[in-house]
């Protein structure tokens, strides 16, 4: 059972209500997955994120409408600062199983746009076909397959190399310590061919030992559970700068595991 505050379930009510009306002759089916349903969603940290699946193609003139929703209702409902953490993505369900090219919108951190298609990874697969939440239409899932171990392996590695690529050097900024809690999951994931949410794989990580730096991990934990009391807290910040050995030493474990599958 997913626990949801006042301005959370305001947020996903309105946000349900304005896709379903604009989508409503081509049928969509509406669904909420991630760290909401996991009940992991920290305000200011975590996204909300949205799966929108189609009966019918969606037109130019749905998607034009849905492309700047985002906008639209913050500035709307000004009081509720939520709708610009929604994410994800909307496609007809023929299309997103066939891989095709279709009319899609795709809304994510760096924006929004009008796409010629929309797939999913296979983190996303997994957990909308095993957590998510149908909040409007028909349930479609069973038409989704659950991703193999393979497909989540070799996206643990895809993931492996953009920390090794991207993660030398850290930013100023709390969500630096994201890092360590993605590799606690992806090392989760590669042991027990599952997924859960951010937090719980941090504190797993915890319990096994499994982080060079346990320090790191354990302010890593605590700024994900509480990410307003650290945003403006300059000690965190300065420390956030200076994560990226930890960061990559905590890759070596993940490297580990991924040499231990090869």
């Amino acid at each position: 059972m997913i626990r949801l505050n006042e301005n959370l379930r305001s947020a996903v009510h309105i946000m349900t209500s304005e896709i379903s009306g604009i989508l409503e002759e081509s049928n969509p089916s509406v669904y909420l997955y991630g760290s909401v349903v996991l009940n992991d969603f920290k305000k200011g940290w975590s996204d909300i994120d949205l799966l929108v699946l189609t009966e019918k193609p969606i037109s130019l003139d749905q998607a034009e409408k849905l492309v700047n929703l985002r906008q639209v209702l913050v500035e709307r409902e000004g009081r509720n600062s939520l709708f610009r953490s929604f994410e994800g993505g909307m496609i007809s369900l023929d299309a997103l199983l066939q891989d095709k090219k279709e009319l899609a919108v795709y809304w994510g951190t760096s924006g929004q746009r009008i796409k010629e298609g929309y797939s999913l990874d296979s983190f996303a697969k997994y957990q909308i076909k095993n957590d998510s939440i149908l909040v409007y239409g028909r349930d479609v899932r069973d038409r989704i397959e659950t991703p193999a171990n393979v497909e989540l392996y070799a996206d643990v590695r895809r993931h492996y190399e953009a920390i090794r690529q991207y993660c030398v050097k850290t930013d100023r900024s709390i969500y630096s310590y994201g890092w360590f809690l993605d590799i606690a999951r992806c090392i989760y994931t590669m042991r027990t061919g599952r997924i859960i949410a951010k937090t719980k794989a941090g504190e797993w990580a915890l319990e096994q030992g499994l982080c060079p730096n346990r320090q790191a991990l354990e302010r890593a934990l605590a700024i994900r559970k509480n990410p307003a009391l650290y945003l403006n807290d300059q000690t965190v910040q300065d420390d956030a700068e200076h994560q990226g050995e930890d960061v990559q030493r905590f890759a070596d474990v993940l490297e580990l595991e991924l040499n231990k599958l090869v």
